[in-house]
């Protein structure tokens, strides 16, 4: 019987990135159940949160990367990245080069798994999403969305109206 993992995407729920740059994002894995357990950790990828999941990659039990369907393709293999920061705890996603078609849900899905009677035993299992946002790099449109992003911060008023006012100049 499989009981909850504790599993968490960072940065999220949501989060905005330009075109063109690298995003990380991450799974940090919390309460095993058991000392000596290995994790299985699949990221998956759907456009909507109503379209259908699909696998992109996984770290085995064993730590081997493995990509799937057209993530396998070398072009877009080439653009992801799934490292293991911390044994047992912290995964790293990259998506690098980001494009429009990059916009979408990224879930984390994680198995911990052990041997137990010479088999190879599911223990427990969790999930966790986080959607990325794609931002124009259009100069003006990418000021727009640093000015709304700044008066939404607890700054003094002074600060943020030279900034409002900077970017309107800049235009």
């Amino acid at each position: 019987v499989c009981a909850a993992l504790n599993v968490t995407v960072s940065p999220g729920p949501v989060v905005d990135y330009l075109e063109g740059e690298n995003a990380t994002l991450f799974c940090h894995v919390s309460q095993k159940r058991r000392k000596d357990s290995l994790l299985a950790v699949r990221w998956f990828f759907a456009h909507s949160s109503n379209s259908q999941e699909v696998l992109m990659v996984k770290m085995t039990k064993l730590r081997v990367v493995q990509y799937y369907g057209n993530f396998s393709r070398s072009a877009n293999r080439q653009r992801l990245r799934l490292l293991e920061e911390q044994r047992g705890v912290l995964y790293r996603l990259s998506v690098l080069t980001l494009q429009p078609s990059d916009q979408g849900h990224y879930v984390c899905k994680v198995q911990e798994i052990s041997k137990h009677r010479n088999k190879w035993t599911a223990w427990s299992n969790g999930s966790s999403a986080t959607e990325m946002r794609g931002v124009s790099s259009h100069p003006a449109e990418r000021g727009i969305f640093l000015g709304i992003s700044l008066l939404i911060l607890p700054h003094p008023l002074p600060f943020t109206t030279d900034v409002v006012s900077f970017l309107q100049s800049s235009r």
